[in-house]
């Protein structure tokens, strides 16, 4: 099953507009919510979460996103 983190600048209730196709959490529900960008990569990693959908233009410009194994979904709004 594909597995989607919302970042903490998407809101929440995002998560119910999801398929049953689809293992969807928040940074809350997993209690990442005080880990700074690196560190929530590799956390994303080592749960092996498929996707992490952001709001942050500029994550992709921060971090070394080749070195995890994820895809980055931007939600412009």
């Amino acid at each position: 099953m594909t597995t989607i983190l919302l970042d903490e600048n998407l809101p929440a209730p995002l998560k119910k507009d999801f398929s049953d196709a689809f293992l969807v959490f928040t940074v809350y529900d997993k209690g990442w919510q005080s880990k700074k960008n690196g560190a929530l990569l590799q956390a994303i990693d080592e749960e092996g979460i498929n996707f992490l959908m952001t709001a942050d233009r500029n994550l992709e410009y921060q971090q070394h996103l080749e070195d995890f194994n994820l895809r980055l979904a931007v939600l412009i709004t």
